[in-house]
């Protein structure tokens, strides 16, 4: 293969061959230099290049081939991605070839990269510097779905704008667990000295709309340790246990470390359960690792996970509001609300009283319906009076659901 025809050449073998032929046909063009070849998509350059940390130069000949996608929330909502191309990287100094080639195979996607640099050493050495940098959370949340690893400063910026001052838990509740993960992080060194495994589990259980999202992200704001988010052990491409490893993987790579297994019932199954727990608590170390779970249904989750300890050792309960806490609830929404639509102290009592059963999340939708019914009757009737109606309102629809088998809102 000459380099000016080498990408449509190559991609005219057949699939059985293709991997082996281009590699040897790159031996073949550069027979005194290094030669790396990978398909990990932590090696990725067009980040680091975009963090200004190397540079690139693609070639015209052989001729790159772009594919093209719009995205909001990016400059212009263009979206550049080089499929086939030849580029000349510049890095600490030195000067390396990169080809990319994407084709398919047995209708799937594939891709891959081949890197070629002065020595083996060199190839390696910029190989182990882009994956570095891209494996660091920085201002970003590793969340983990489609069998892959995707940074999401979108959830970042959710958690860092999430403050527990405002949620509403009954008791110690809230404080209980902000210490439990305070004490295991500081005590280290005491871990260490009586031989005990550093490694926590902790698993929030109750049914939906009752604060556990919000405990977990102001946990993750106020917590100074790396964040990974297991979202789906399923994917197209990959089996759950190949998944799992991957997850556990990683968040001992990063240890210190929060694992959130956010919905565990939905996550682990009977057919990848002896996996999870291999991962868990099997010869491989958790050093560090804080897994932090949640569930609606502990039902569906095998006892050996919930009730063993070493696995979920601390269980914390979030139930649905009592009185006291639906009052300070409806206290705090009511005190910002515009004035004209703030509750009297009577009205906070009565529409306390008539939310038995509700959740923070049902209380939060009386708020929002009961915004929209002032804005049409606000001249006829009180927001006090307002809000009792549409908390009776709530109520019907919620048996009418509770009948239906319909679940109730999600967490906040």
């Amino acid at each position: 293969m000459q380099k000016a025809t080498f990408i449509s050449d190559a991609l005219q073998l057949s699939s059985q061959s293709f991997i082996y032929a281009v590699h040897q046909q790159l031996a073949l063009l550069y027979p005194d230099q290094g030669l790396l070849q990978t398909q990990d998509c932590d090696f990725d350059v067009s980040a680091f290049e975009q963090a200004g940390l190397c540079s690139s130069q693609t070639h015209d000949h052989p001729h790159p081939q772009s594919v093209y996608t719009w995205a909001r929330g990016v400059e212009d909502g263009v979206v550049r991605v080089l499929e086939n191309a030849w580029q000349t990287i510049t890095w600490d100094g030195q000067s390396f070839e990169l080809v990319l080639l994407s084709w398919m195979a047995y209708g799937s996607a594939m891709s891959m990269r081949w890197l070629i640099g002065s020595s083996q050493a060199a190839v390696e050495a910029f190989f182990s510097a882009v994956c570095t940098w891209n494996t660091e959370i920085r201002d970003e949340i590793m969340v983990f779905e489609e069998g892959s690893w995707d940074k999401s400063q979108e959830l970042f910026y959710a958690i860092k704008n999430t403050s527990l001052d405002n949620l509403i838990l009954p008791g110690t509740l809230k404080d209980d667990i902000v210490r439990d993960l305070q004490r295991f992080f500081a005590a280290q060194s005491t871990y260490a000295q009586y031989n005990i495994a550093w490694k926590r589990g902790i698993i929030l259980v109750g049914p939906p709309g009752n604060g556990k999202t919000h405990m977990i992200k102001g946990l993750l704001n106020i917590l100074p340790y790396p964040c990974l988010y297991g979202k789906s052990f399923d994917a197209q491409y990959s089996t759950n246990n190949a998944n799992i490893r991957d997850v556990f993987d990683r968040a001992r790579r990063s240890a210190p470390c929060i694992l959130v297994l956010e919905d565990l019932d939905s996550l682990i199954d009977e057919n990848n359960r002896a996996y999870f727990l291999n991962e868990v608590d099997g010869f491989t170390t958790n050093h560090g690792i804080v897994m932090l779970a949640s569930t609606n249904h502990p039902e569906r989750i095998d006892p050996a996970i919930m009730n063993r300890p070493s696995r979920f050792d601390r269980k914390y309960y979030f139930g649905l509001p009592e009185h006291p806490e639906r009052l300070a609830y409806i206290q705090q929404w009511s005190a910002a609300l515009h004035s004209a639509t703030q509750l009297s102290a009577a009205g906070m009592e009565q529409a306390a009283a008539a939310t038995a059963g509700f959740s923070y999340a049902y209380l939060k939708e009386l708020f929002v319906s009961a915004l929209m019914a002032w804005i049409n009757t606000h001249d006829q009737q009180s927001m006090d009076s307002i809000i009792v109606e549409q908390a009776h309102i709530l109520q019907e629809q919620a048996l009418a659901s509770d009948e239906d088998g319909d679940e109730e809102y999600e967490d906040e």
